[in-house]
């Protein structure tokens, strides 16, 4: 497969840079609206986690760089903000046009850096696109409020202002997505925006700006810089970043959101997950089957929305042998190659995670019912790959339980009453999503009720709203009080300016005007 950093089309040309002593191409940074080449001493190698083969390297930004960065969006923000919402929306028309256009040529960038499916890939970009379409609605969707008359001769009305430069730092597991969570909403407010894509997999993100800047971005508007820890302290101190929206881990997650909120600035943090599944008794099982495996093993576990935890209630244990048979029939491969249901993980440490927390269940007296960390994939030896791996008869303190694995493994409990399954989800510290496999409307109902998790899937595994709603992960999976795109995404991005105006009615005088008024 040819290398995405060698692609050449007429509508998409993914930069090439200098490379450093060997023949491996290195990433640009995104500055004033040109694709910069870094001064940095300092690099990131960038691995097709398929093969470990080394595809580029990525740099971390000097601190010169970045307040340059800074410096272009604080600048263009000032002429940006007095371009109409209608002029606004105009761009995200054609950068969800661009988008679909390109969405094969993104999707190859994904499966080659981050290793899903290429199938998954699309999903990935597809689903960040609808984001994109929602934010082209921008003229309804940043409307204020106005109460005529509130007084004699008084009224009060509010307007929603953008609040000026906005950063984004996004994870691996979502190349595409995530980002196009982000900065469409920002801009479209109003707002320039700071991205600081993962270095593990920043090659969608890149091609995304550039679509971008075809779309109508002015220069400035969109800039991207690359890092690790240096660039995070960047966006979380700079004066003139007034909001970010981080998606990751819960360590880097907290520090943000403490670091950015002590500096003044307006956070949004989604963090990690443990989200259960509960399969009643009387659900329709080859649906359940069909969708546990699905939001279990798909991306390879790599999601924060995977269902990674079932619990049956009373007989329903006895469908795990068959969920355990569906979950075999699943083909671990590269992510271009045909059939395959489940890529590699991104990285070996990713996968010596895994295997070791999936140890760590088995020594503590789990059963493994399923055993995936052994696969072989013929033509791709190298590559970081672990195939569906069940464990069941899993307790609430052993380790594979207490953290996220990340990776594709599934861990089973039993209890004997939907009761029991609500205690046992609403003691775990995270609250992202949960799922109810059932039949009867009055247990989905008390189970909505009664669960403290913030996005809820009846018969539904993976229950991720769409844009004109909000992702509303909860208690220990965010950080904030205001949720990504949907309405809160507005809110997030937006400040309300209240206006309270007085006219006298008896300071009217002369003449009044007969000709209809017209815009100019």
């Amino acid at each position: 497969m040819m290398s995405i950093y060698a692609l050449r089309h007429s509508r998409l040309l993914v930069p090439r840079v200098r490379c450093l002593s060997s023949s491996v191409p290195t990433v640009k940074l995104f500055i004033d609206g040109k694709f910069v080449e870094s001064k940095t001493k300092k690099w990131v190698d960038l691995y097709n986690p398929a093969t470990n083969q080394l595809l580029s390297r990525v740099p971390c930004a000097t601190q010169e760089e970045m307040n340059a960065a800074a410096e272009s969006s604080q600048t263009a923000f000032r002429s940006w903000r007095e371009i109409s919402a209608m002029s606004r929306q105009q761009v995200m028309f054609k950068l969800q046009h661009l988008i679909k256009e390109n969405t094969k040529k993104l999707a190859a960038s994904i499966t080659q850096e981050q290793g899903k499916t290429l199938a998954d890939a699309e999903g990935d970009v597809l689903r960040g696109l609808q984001v994109v379409e929602h934010a082209c609605s921008i003229t309804s969707l940043q409307l204020g409020e106005t109460l005529g008359s509130v007084s004699k001769d008084m009224d009060t009305y509010t307007f929603r202002e953008p609040l000026g430069v906005c950063a984004g730092v996004t994870p691996f597991n979502f190349p595409a997505m995530i980002p196009l969570w982000m900065f469409p909403m920002a801009l479209v407010c109003g707002n320039t925006c700071i991205m600081k894509p993962s270095e593990m997999d920043p090659g969608a993100c890149m091609m995304l700006v550039q679509l971008a800047k075809e779309a109508g971005v002015p220069d400035g508007v969109l800039n991207v810089i690359h890092g690790q820890k240096e660039a995070v302290d960047f966006v979380c101190d700079h004066p003139y970043i007034r909001a970010i929206s981080f998606v990751g881990s819960d360590r880097v997650g907290k520090y943000i959101y403490e670091r950015g909120s002590a500096n003044g600035k307006r956070v949004q943090s989604n963090m990690g997950a443990k989200n259960h599944g509960v399969i009643l008794p009387d659900a329709n099982k080859e649906h359940t089957i069909n969708q546990l495996v699905g939001a279990a093993f798909g991306a390879a576990g790599q999601r924060c929305m995977a269902l990674s935890t079932v619990i049956f209630v009373g007989k329903a244990k006895e469908w795990l042998p068959e969920i355990v048979e569906r979950a075999k029939k699943l083909k671990v491969n590269e992510g271009t190659q045909p059939g395959a249901d489940l890529g590699p993980l991104i990285s070996p440490s990713a996968k010596q995670r895994v295997c070791e927390l999936v140890q760590s269940g088995v020594a503590e007296g789990a059963k493994l019912m399923l055993d995936g960390r052994g696969v072989k994939v013929p033509g791709y030896e190298k590559g970081n790959f672990v195939g569906p791996t069940v464990l069941a008869e899993v307790k609430p303190d052993m380790k594979c339980y207490t953290e996220e694995i990340f990776g594709p493994v599934l861990v089973a409990m039993n209890v004997d009453s939907l009761d029991e399954a609500i205690e046992v989800i609403n003691k775990n510290p995270y609250g992202n999503g949960t799922a109810i496999f059932t039949t009867s409307g009055a247990a989905a109902r008390k189970f909505q009720n009664q669960v403290d998790v913030g996005q809820i899937g009846i018969n539904v595994p993976i229950p991720v709203p769409l844009p004109m709603f909000s992702f509303t992960g909860s208690r220990g999976s965010f950080r904030g009080d205001t949720h990504f795109y949907g309405k809160q995404g507005v809110q997030f991005y937006t400040q309300v300016k209240t206006i309270t105006s007085l006219w006298k009615q008896e300071d009217v005088s002369g003449a009044m005007p007969t000709v209809m008024p017209t815009l100019k």
